[in-house]
């Protein structure tokens, strides 16, 4: 597969995973491509951490109510830290955007599925921060995300995109 294929393949999975585990070959894989996006000013803002053991998971897990994605083999965690990089800007959630999508098309090409859970966790009950304190990450971190990883236990349909003409155009919008 290339990259292109990927980006037209990739898609949010939102069912239940089989019981296989993923290689740390290929978590490794799908974390490099993650922390080989760019970032603002090269800051590097983002920073990840892989849970494949069973006990682990079960306690993240058990924090995120309504639940999701509690049969994924594995997940990666991302972690942001809010550091000014240009007259004064973050570009925090910029940096980790990319960071995601990079680990989201790595997910797709090396066969496995994932989703894209930000506002789930970082509601108002701040589920991201209980997770968080089970991997011990420090106060000067945010958990942001997460992104189980495994193989798709169900088929199903990837949503249709709007034609490329209602988002896309050259040269101006169009005019009505």
């Amino acid at each position: 597969m290339n990259t292109i294929e990927a980006i037209n393949k990739r898609y949010s999975y939102r069912g239940k995973y089989r019981q296989v585990s993923v290689p740390k070959k290929d978590i490794i894989t799908i974390m490099e491509c993650g922390l080989n996006a760019p970032s603002g000013c090269n800051k590097q803002t983002t920073s990840l951490i892989a849970v494949d053991d069973r006990e682990i998971l079960d306690r993240l897990f058990s924090v995120i109510d309504p639940p999701v994605a509690e049969t994924a083999p594995a997940i990666i965690c991302v972690l942001t830290q809010r550091i000014n990089a240009y007259r004064d800007k973050c570009f925090a959630v910029q940096d980790y955007s990319a960071v995601i999508e990079n680990m989201l098309l790595a997910i797709t090409e090396l066969g496995y599925s994932s989703c894209w859970y930000e506002g789930h966790i970082t509601d108002d009950d701040r589920i991201c921060d209980k997770m968080a304190k089970i991997l011990n990450v420090p106060d000067n971190y945010e958990l942001v995300c997460f992104l189980p990883v495994g193989i798709a236990e169900e088929k199903t349909t990837v949503p249709q995109k709007k034609p490329f003409d209602e988002r896309a155009w050259f040269n101006s919008f169009p005019s009505e």
